[in-house]
């Protein structure tokens, strides 16, 4: 039987001994769950976010995340189930486009009068497709030949497209030649800007609906800035200041997510100025590398953000691009 009065001495003496030791202080760190960010920007990392079934791996994810009208969590991977599906509490639904394994890179959910869309780059079949959330494709567009900027559709490797409130449909040739072009929502060519010697792979897209009117957002990742235009291809300012290798946007409220390839992800105000920096990789060796073993990552840093998106209660999803596949959401706390 347990000696009361020998108990009781125990917990004294372990509470006199507490303070002057770090035990406690170790204890809760390792269970503490990490915090990341700093001011109006302050998350919690959520270990173990998605939650895949046994027998279903991500693959190589080097895509983006989008949302549908419901809060599902669209992302792309290199595998047969090019698109995967989740619950916000990270609950698999479903995965398909097999048509689309190895290569597609963006993905932007879009509602339209006539039902719910989503818009996609693949730099391997050098095409961007319009598909209903089944699957369908309804528009492909294939290189613009038309442009004059081509010798050969060879010559054509796209990574983002992204489509303006007027329903003009904006695709970045970011592995090919550095130019965007731009179409009508039904898929007529209207005119092409950027290209070699402008830009040095224009890898992300984004319509900035924080400004008005609304303006264009392009990641010039090889040039480590951003390039801003107007929606009649006029450029309009370059930032270049608190990057490395910019690749992709997501937008909430007044600030602008970077995912920065370089191991971390940028926020920026409408001006875009940087108001910080979240989960910056503390092994310079580490950042912007596919090949990164599992027992190498650490929640609360990242390795090769690819996208950075927020969802609409302003939680961030990061997709690092990695041979493994990894997408972590961070839990806004304020």
């Amino acid at each position: 039987m347990p000696n009361p009065l020998r108990s009781a001495f125990l917990v004294l003496a372990l509470s006199a001994w507490l303070p002057f030791s770090n035990a406690s202080d170790v204890r809760a760190t390792a269970t503490a769950p990490v915090r990341l960010g700093e001011k109006n920007h302050v998350y919690e990392w959520v270990a173990g976010w998605a939650k895949l079934p046994a027998d279903i791996q991500f693959g190589n994810t080097h895509g983006c995340i989008t949302f549908d009208s419901k809060g599902r969590v669209y992302m792309n991977t290199d595998s047969e189930r090019a698109i995967m599906v989740f619950e916000p509490d990270g609950t698999y639904v479903r995965g398909f486009g097999k048509e689309f394994q190895g290569g597609l890179h963006s993905m932007l959910y879009r509602k339209e009068a006539d039902g719910e869309y989503l818009y996609l780059a693949h730099h391997t079949t050098r095409k961007a497709y319009k598909i209903t959330l089944e699957g369908k494709i309804v528009l492909e567009l294939g290189c613009p030949m038309e442009s004059g900027n081509y010798k050969s559709e060879g010559d054509y490797h796209p990574t983002s497209t992204v489509v303006a409130p007027n329903g003009d449909i904006f695709v970045g040739d970011g592995y090919g030649q550095s130019w965007v072009h731009q179409y009508d929502s039904k898929g007529k060519y209207i005119r092409s800007f950027g290209g070699p010697g402008k830009m040095n792979c224009c890898h992300g897209l984004f319509i900035d609906t924080r400004q008005n009117p609304p303006a264009l957002v392009v990641a010039d990742r090889a040039n480590h800035r951003l390039q801003i235009f107007d929606l009649n291809g006029n450029l309009q300012k370059m930032i270049a200041e608190g990057f490395r290798l910019p690749s992709n946007f997501g937008i909430f409220g007044d600030d602008m997510a970077v995912a920065d390839l370089e191991g971390r992800v940028t926020i920026v105000d409408k001006e875009y100025k940087v108001v910080c920096h979240l989960g910056d990789n503390a092994e310079p060796g580490l950042r912007g590398q596919n090949g990164v073993p599992r027992d190498k990552w650490k929640d609360g840093e990242f390795i090769s953000p690819h996208c950075a998106r927020w969802d609409a209660e302003g939680n961030l999803y990061v997709m690092d691009w990695n041979f493994l596949g990894r997408i972590s959401k961070l839990k806004r706390i304020k």
